[in-house]
């Protein structure tokens, strides 16, 4: 039979495990900075695992266009967001996933996005090339 201590030991363990398991979904990918605002920074195997539950919006922002991960929502170049922001998520606190060829074009989207306000970017580390170079499909 277990004792109230043991019980409450039991408890305690269970809620730490819990706890624990929260915090490590919370933790997916990289925190990085760009002109002391973050932004996340994510490979290939953890945008994999958010894409069977997707909940954002995928951006391929490379220029010239060379195929898009399966699921991308929207293909607006780099250099055309300022432009484009009608074409964006309207709330600013909208998850945006963005990714390009190798992660050059990506960071200078980051930048334009962290610079009209949006506060919840993500980036795909190494782009396309890390995508297809891990065995995965690109859509052209």
């Amino acid at each position: 039979m277990f004792t109230k201590t043991r019980m409450w030991l039991a408890l305690l363990g269970v809620s730490l495990f819990l706890l624990a398991a929260c915090q490590a979904e919370e933790q997916i990918g990289i925190q990085a900075e760009m002109n002391g605002t973050p932004y996340r920074v994510v490979s290939v195997q953890e945008l994999q695992s958010m894409l069977e539950t997707k909940d954002f919006t995928m951006i391929n922002v490379h220029t010239p266009w060379e195929g898009d991960i399966p699921q991308t929502d929207l293909r607006l170049a780099y250099d055309q967001i300022d432009g484009n922001l009608g074409q964006l998520p309207a709330k600013k606190d909208a998850k945006i996933v963005v990714y390009c060829l190798t992660s050059g074009m990506a960071k200078k989207a980051v930048a334009s996005l962290l610079s009209q306000g949006y506060t919840n970017i993500w980036m795909l580390e190494g782009g396309t090339t890390a995508w297809e170079e891990s065995g995965l499909i690109i859509n052209k």
